[in-house]
């Protein structure tokens, strides 16, 4: 059965935890190098963040590539984003889950709802945003659904639009919710390094 083989995996991998800034950050290295750190809320136990990073090919650390949560410009990079910024106006992509729902939103879609249609394509195992206006078009995969190798469902999928952003909804399969559960619980049972900023209030 697939969904334990993906479990396994992140129970496989080495794991650290640090408590910082009211998140609760998990680092994972698996066995063939690559790595993924989680970020999730302490009171709510959602999600923030996704990231992984791979070995390039001379051996090094590869850059971060963000799976969920905002897109962020490398601060090394920070002077060169500087000079070569994208258009503030061009519509940015990001995932950002709740606890029942896998979310993304594109902000700078100024168009009304009724030009977009979003669609399941099973075979390509991915989702497709589309507007009768031809002005945007976007094709995205759901790695979750892959990891677990479970099938895409239209019924799971919905969108609306609000504030120049296109909101899609895709309902968390049981099988992800009871997975995601039982990783709540072992990842509590980690020792997580408090680095003492457990009094900040800013949040």
């Amino acid at each position: 059965m697939a969904v334990p083989s993906w479990l396994e995996r992140l129970r496989a991998a080495s794991k650290t935890a640090l408590v910082q800034d009211g998140k609760r950050k998990i680092h994972y290295l698996f066995e063939d190098g690559k790595e993924m750190a989680e970020e999730y809320d302490v009171k709510t136990g959602q999600l923030v963040s996704r990231k992984w990073r791979e070995k390039n090919t001379l051996g090094g650390s590869g850059k971060w590539q963000v799976e969920v949560g905002e897109p962020t410009s490398p601060l090394l990079g920070a002077l060169e984003s500087e000079l070569i910024k994208e258009s503030s106006s061009n519509p940015v992509f990001m995932r950002k889950d709740t606890l029942t729902s896998f979310q993304w939103r594109i902000r700078n879609l100024p168009y009304p709802k009724e030009v977009y249609s979003v669609s399941v394509e099973k075979e390509e195992r991915c989702c497709v945003i589309r507007t009768t206006n031809k002005k945007y078009y976007k094709k995205f995969s759901i790695p979750d659904l892959d990891r677990y190798q479970l099938p895409l469902d239209t019924a799971a999928l919905s969108f609306t639009h609000a504030n120049n952003t296109l909101i899609i909804t895709y309902q968390k399969p049981k099988e992800i919710l009871a997975a995601e559960e039982q990783l709540q619980k072992e990842l509590k049972k980690i020792k997580a390094a408090n680095n003492g900023d457990g009094d900040c209030k800013t949040q």
